[in-house]
């Protein structure tokens, strides 16, 4: 044999052995390890949950704590949790807490993500921010607060369409939806 057929029996043999190795060791996700702990106040035909308490860890010491007076179950979907009277904690490794408070909520169980809703008031460091919806994601590191945007520390105050923060980086873009519109800043002293 010359050469080249040589070289082109051991490219097609570690391909193949390539192969055989991804299809029997695919690659895992690291999963959110989340801890539910529902004190479960009904009989056991009802959906409705009270007193639940959620906890997820991200594997980067990221630690989401989340608390809500009331649940329900969504028939539809399992996963899904319909929740009343929401306080959660974000507890970002090397950085200071974020508490987060509303009336509604959308939890899903699977990968933690969370909608808030209505009266939604959110407190980091110096700064308060209310808003009418939020979504949170552990995936895709971000909070994202839109509706009636109001975010205000002791020196100004801003209104503004959303309020995007990235977690990882704390990287905060505040924009409005329309390019025209121009986000408004007050001063407060």
């Amino acid at each position: 044999m010359n050469r080249k057929k040589i070289k082109i029996i051991f490219f097609l043999v570690i391909l193949f052995l390539s192969i055989i190795y991804i299809l029997n060791f695919p690659l895992k996700k690291k999963k959110l390890q989340t801890e539910i702990i529902p004190d479960i106040q009904t009989n056991q035909n009802s959906n409705l949950l009270s007193e639940l308490n959620f906890s997820s860890d991200d594997g980067k010491g990221n630690i989401y704590i989340l608390k809500a007076l009331k649940g329900e179950i969504d028939f539809g979907n399992n996963n899904i949790i319909f929740l009343e009277k929401i306080n959660a904690i974000i507890e970002l490794k090397n950085s200071e807490k974020i508490f987060i408070s509303s009336d509604f909520g959308k939890y899903n169980i699977e990968n933690s993500d969370t909608i808030f809703s209505k009266n939604i008031i959110i407190s980091y460091l110096e700064n308060k921010v209310e808003s009418d919806y939020l979504e949170f994601s552990i995936e895709k590191n971000a909070l994202i607060i839109s509706k009636d945007v109001s975010l205000s520390n002791g020196d100004y105050t801003i209104n503004a369409d959303v309020v995007e923060m990235n977690l990882d980086t704390k990287k905060v873009e505040i924009f409005m939806y329309e390019g025209l519109k121009k986000v408004k800043i007050k001063s407060i002293k």
